[in-house]
């Protein structure tokens, strides 16, 4: 039994056939390009986790708070995240440029936690959050990712760090993976050598495929 209930009950549940699919994956891999792509093919609602007003704190909660103060933070982002996604579904289909797997995976390689010990955190509040119906895990070589940094036009702190910190690049990646081998949404594409649209023909396949 969910421990939610009043002001804390989440909203209505997807009545529709309209489809919420997430895209996830390392800083810098081409997610926020193909969110773009598919948006306009699915004619679909978009948003980055976390949403965009709560970016400018976000540097702010990283540089000058402690673990427990980030995560609630990046909480508190999601619980919203999932407010707009419910409302958008109404209409039509959802993209979202990263949702909950992020929050684990990056929560759990900045301060070096078991990822056990970030989802027991997390699972009181599992039961707010609107459920994807897939979750598409990009993945590409350090050579891929080398390159796409380079022309990355937003590039953050958290970039550099992500980067520059010995070991974040392969706690993160090994996080990702760890999420994406226990989500029963998710699905794994390998993005080297492969344009943004070319991705998005084979997200879209997927679609259709999941709606026959």
């Amino acid at each position: 039994m969910s421990p939610l209930y009043g002001a804390y009950t989440p909203g209505a549940p997807n009545q529709g056939n309209n489809p919420f699919i997430i895209l996830e994956g390392i800083s810098g891999i081409g997610k926020s390009t193909l969110a773009r792509i598919l948006t306009q093919r699915l004619e679909a609602g978009t948003l980055h986790t976390v949403p965009d007003f709560y970016m400018p704190w976000a540097p702010v909660m990283n540089a000058n708070t402690r673990a427990l103060p980030q995560f609630a933070f990046y909480l508190s982002g999601v619980l919203h995240a999932s407010d707009i996604i419910c409302g958008h579904l109404e209409h039509g289909p959802v993209v979202s440029d990263r949702y909950v797997s992020s929050v684990l995976a990056y929560h759990s390689a900045v301060h070096e936690l078991d990822m056990a010990q970030v989802a027991k955190l997390l699972a009181p509040f599992r039961p707010y959050l609107c459920a994807p119906d897939r979750t598409f895990y990009l993945r590409c070589t350090d050579r891929t990712l080398r390159t796409r940094m380079a022309g990355k036009m937003d590039y953050t702190q958290d970039d550099h760090d992500m980067i520059t910190v010995p070991g974040r690049l392969k706690r993160l990646r090994s996080n990702f993976d760890e999420v994406a081998a226990g989500d029963p949404t998710g699905v794994i594409i390998d993005t080297d050598d492969r344009t943004p649209g070319e991705l998005a023909d084979a997200i879209t396949a997927h679609l259709t495929e999941l709606s026959e």
